[in-house]
C-alpha cells in the first residue's frame, strides 16, 4: 500500500478513509478517469497509481485517462512505465492518455522519454 495512503489512514483509520483518499486521487468524469499524480512518482507511488487506475478501468466505463501532474515535482522511469502500461490498456479500445498541468521538468521528462506519440497535452 502506498506511503501516501498509509499516512492518510494512520491519521483517521479505517476503510472509509481509504475510499476518501481514492476519491481525492481518482475521479471519473464522463468516460475519463482523472488521476491526480502524487508529488513524487517513484517506484512505490507508480505501483499505487497503477493498481488503482487498473481497478477503475476494470470497474467502470473508462475510455480515456487524464494524468494531472499539478503537484508532481519528481518522476522516475517507474512513472513512465506506468503511463505506457495504461496507454496500452486504453489504446486497444481507441482511448487516449492526456497530460494536464505538467510543469517544465515533468514535461521535459515525458518528451525525452519518447511518450509524445502516446500522449496529448491539455493546456
Amino acid at each position: 500500500m502506498s506511503s501516501f495512503l498509509l499516512q492518510k489512514k494512520s491519521k483517521r483509520g479505517g476503510k472509509k478513509v481509504e475510499e476518501k483518499v481514492l476519491e481525492e486521487k481518482f475521479q471519473i468524469v464522463d468516460n475519463y478517469l482523472v488521476v491526480k499524480v502524487p508529488e513524487e512518482l517513484d517506484h512505490h507511488q507508480a505501483a499505487y497509481v497503477r493498481q488503482y487506475a487498473d481497478k477503475y478501468l476494470l470497474d467502470g466505463n473508462i475510455e480515456h485517462i487524464v494524468f494531472d501532474f499539478e503537484h508532481t515535482k519528481f518522476m522516475d522511469s517507474s512513472g513512465i512505465g506506468m503511463i505506457v502500461g495504461r496507454y496500452k490498456k486504453v489504446s486497444c479500445f481507441g482511448g487516449k492518455i492526456l497530460i494536464a498541468n505538467a510543469g517544465e521538468r515533468i514535461r521535459k521528462i515525458l518528451l525525452l522519454s519518447g511518450l509524445s506519440d502516446m500522449i496529448e497535452w491539455i493546456e
